[in-house]
């Protein structure tokens, strides 16, 4: 997929002799904060895995649920089970500090702009911005983002309450791809770039993107690169290891997902089909 797809190139200002008549703007509109409706996930009338009854009640993710179950701090029935993949049946009562839990019947499928400066969690002991400023209000069930960015890293981030798609979206097998515009503090050679696409060795073993190109008219220290792995701070430390700094680092695509019409600091509701897609990826 190219990048230059997802590329805005910046608008030149053009001569404003003879002067133009302005023209009175149309009133905007407010727009409601009101999610669209979601895609439901109605409670199912055949056996689910205990975990998975767990991470889909919204209260923690699938790997949180295995760690609730060990502790054995769920029970089914008014007893303890300590298997993650203890088959609920429809009518068992399952517990959660003292209350009854059911798999939610509706998702929320939130997609921010990050802006740089804020943390990719619900809460910081330090007290610096995190993503919940941005969804604070607007959304009123606890959601998890999908993956991470690093404070300075900008774009494109995904945040559900849905574990079951969480899980997918994260796992390697699931090759998610993710487009980043990146910027260095100098011009990338293109004997780099011809290696960085071969293929490069890091401290923690090889990588590969799946492409790499200049941004056309942006000069060559501005570089698209897709790929799918999900390690570290790969993109920075991609071009740092051959001698360069990322300066700049912004998702612009991820899992078929863009910015348009979505600006830097906010977030919007997927829309039904956006979802469906989701649902459906391979």
């Amino acid at each position: 997929m190219p990048f230059d797809k997802f590329y805005k190139k910046p608008v030149q200002k053009k001569d404003s002799t003879p002067k133009r008549i302005r023209r009175k703007p149309a009133p905007r509109t407010k727009q409601s904060n009101t999610p669209p409706p979601q895609a439901t996930n109605p409670v199912s009338d055949e056996p689910m895995r205990l975990n998975k009854y767990v991470s889909n009640a919204g209260i923690c993710s699938r790997r949180k649920a295995d760690e609730l179950i060990a502790a054995g701090d769920i029970t089914v029935n008014d007893e303890i089970i300590k298997e993650p993949g203890h088959r609920v049946q429809p009518g068992d009562t399952v517990i959660y500090k003292d209350r009854k839990i059911f798999p939610r019947k509706n998702f929320i499928y939130v997609l921010i702009n990050k802006p740089r400066g804020v943390i990719t969690t619900l809460s910081d002991e330090k007290g610096r911005k995190t993503i919940l400023d941005i969804i604070k209000g607007k959304v009123r069930v606890r959601v998890y983002p999908v993956g991470r960015l690093d404070r300075e890293t900008t774009g494109l981030l995904l945040v559900t309450n849905d574990g079951e798609l969480t899980k997918k979206l994260s796992h390697p097998s699931h090759e998610v791809k993710k487009i980043y515009h990146v910027t260095l503090d100098k011009a990338l050679t293109e004997t780099h770039l011809l290696q960085i696409k071969s293929g490069i060795t890091l401290d923690d073993g090889p990588i590969k993107v799946d492409g790499i190109s200049y941004v056309q008219e942006a000069g060559p220290n501005q570089i698209g690169v897709t790929l799918h792995s999900g390690r570290n701070r790969i993109i920075r430390r991609i071009f740092e290891s051959l001698g360069y700094e990322v300066t700049r680092l912004d998702r612009v695509y991820y899992a078929g997902l863009t910015k348009k019409d979505l600006p830097r600091g906010r977030m919007r509701f997927l829309t039904e089909q956006e979802v469906i897609m989701l649902q459906h990826f391979t």
